[in-house]
């Protein structure tokens, strides 16, 4: 293939969308000049590709069958065994379907990626095969990742809870949420830029960790924005949570936002630690919001009080600039995506990572059939690419040094106690919006419940949440905070508190 040589009427064109005014023969002149420029795409062009090679046999599977999907978690199934022994021998892990998985169909949610297949694997499903998982299946996940309520994949079929049907699992990792709840296998993969993790894993009455920023490689994941980007384990348990973040997690060589990631990486171990002499700060601030529901504060108040109980210190902290974690994430994350996932056709520039080139080729096309984006991402890429317009990326840039701040507020807490605590969300699950329910409504039931989840992913804190009793039959979520790289630290809070009660009774 070699690329195709500028006409001048496209020169003008493209001076145009620059803001410059160009003439014909001006634009020809130009594009003589190009021509050695040109020469350089070319022999680009003719290179083979630099991936990661895929070293483990699979066939690509198949749609779920009728009747073995009744909450619509499942996008794909399949039976990819990896190595014979190893930490994960005997697990299968469910995929979120914003992972490359090769051979196997991606959507991301997303008509406009329906019927794309990648060629590479993950780096995080490489290493669930080589420690002897097993690829369950791909689970349904909402349009792009861009909802934490589980009704906006383009197939039109939402998420059921497990819980209670017709209420949603929240998103983005909304079928990853689910199969766990509902028993399909123990551990699946989520990802979360806003809260997509723990949003699913709170309403599911399961537990989900999103990570240190760069601790676990997202490299041949989808991204939406990548100082927001995390992926993480959803389990049925902290146990299983911890074994399965011991084998994603740890620099792989190809993803630059993997700084300071530390090389031995041991959490069950944690696990054999009781909660005797540690310190559990209890935010003030993540109680009592707006949109609170008065049975999830007391549940997750109750459920700290358990921790003196267990020989733990616990004492009530003040950050006031929780307060003001979503504003701040509001820039990066509207601006951002807009940048890079929109305008970047969903792999942007300026960073030094795997670049899944079948993938940007296939998404790129996506301006041609935008009216098909779900009302949850235009409504962030409009008012996204008005800012940008407007301003020229000066609220992003503000918010990103507001953001150092905010993280060493709670550095400075996470400096007197072990971790902090909080509710994951301010609700409980909510109904699904009726198909035909009005924009406003699918909107509302898409953003409503980041009020303590967000900002974590903006100062890159790991957060994990643990199932703490019902709420009206529903699950409620106790997330613990840790410092960066301290994932230990919280599992050993977190499996204490887990062992020591019931939850599904209280």
């Amino acid at each position: 293939m070699t690329v195709r040589v500028p006409s001048t009427e496209q020169i003008v064109e493209v001076g145009a969308q620059l803001g410059m005014r160009l003439g014909e023969d001006e634009a020809a002149q130009y594009i003589a000049a190009m021509q050695p420029l040109l020469d350089g795409y070319d022999t680009v062009d003719s290179m083979a590709d630099e991936l990661p090679p895929v070293t483990w046999p699979r066939v690509p599977g198949r749609a779920p069958a009728d009747g073995e999907n009744p909450h619509n978690a499942w996008y794909w199934k399949c039976e990819i065994k990896g190595a014979a022994d190893g930490k994960l021998a005997g697990k299968r892990v469910a995929i979120k379907d914003n992972l490359c998985v090769a051979g196997v169909p991606m959507m991301n949610g997303a008509s406009v990626l329906e019927g794309y297949v990648p060629d590479v694997d993950a780096t995080i499903v490489s290493r669930i095969l080589d420690a002897g998982g097993e690829i369950a299946g791909k689970t349904a996940c909402e349009y792009l990742c861009f909802s934490g309520g589980s009704h906006t994949n383009s197939t039109g079929l939402p998420v059921h809870n497990p819980w209670k049907r017709g209420y949603t699992t929240g998103g983005s990792s909304s079928g990853s949420g689910a199969v766990v709840a509902a028993g399909d296998v123990e551990m699946a993969i989520g990802c979360d830029q806003a809260g997509s993790i723990r949003i699913p894993a709170a309403m599911c009455g399961i537990v989900g960790l999103k990570p240190t920023h760069g601790l676990v490689p997202y490299s041949g994941v989808m991204p939406i924005e990548m100082t927001v980007d995390h992926a993480g384990p959803m389990t049925d348990t902290v146990a299983n949570n911890a074994l399965l973040l011991e084998v994603i997690a740890g620099a792989d060589g190809m993803d630059p936002r993997q700084i300071g990631v530390p090389e031995t990486l041991d959490y069950a171990s944690a696990l054999e630690h009781g909660a005797d002499g540690m310190t559990i700060g209890v935010l003030k601030e993540g109680y009592g919001h707006p949109n609170s529901e008065p049975g999830v504060d007391e549940r997750v108040r109750a459920a700290v009080a358990q921790y003196e109980a267990l020989g733990a210190t616990v004492r009530e902290i003040s950050i006031p600039e929780h307060l003001v974690g979503v504003a701040v994430w509001t820039p990066i994350g509207v601006e951002g995506t807009v940048d890079f996932m929109m305008n970047g056709n969903g792999f942007g520039t300026n960073w030094k990572g795997l670049y899944v080139t079948s993938l940007l080729d296939r998404y790129a096309s996506w301006r041609e059939r935008a009216d098909e984006l779900s009302h949850s991402l235009k409504y962030v890429i409009l008012l996204g690419q008005y800012m940008l317009n407007q301003y020229g990326g000066h609220h992003y840039a503000k918010a990103q040094n507001i953001s150092r701040r905010i993280r060493a507020a709670y550095d400075r807490a996470l400096g007197e106690c072990d971790v902090i605590a909080m509710p994951t969300l301010p609700i409980t699950a909510t109904p699904i919006p009726p198909p035909d329910a009005p924009i406003g409504l699918v909107i509302q039931r898409a953003h409503e419940m980041f009020a303590n989840t967000a900002v974590f992913d903006a100062t890159g804190h790991p957060a994990l949440t643990v199932p703490c009793g019902l709420s009206e039959g529903l699950p409620v979520g106790l997330m613990l905070v840790g410092r960066h790289f301290d994932e230990a630290t919280i599992y050993r809070a977190a499996h204490t508190y887990e062992q020591s009660v019931d939850w599904r009774t209280l």
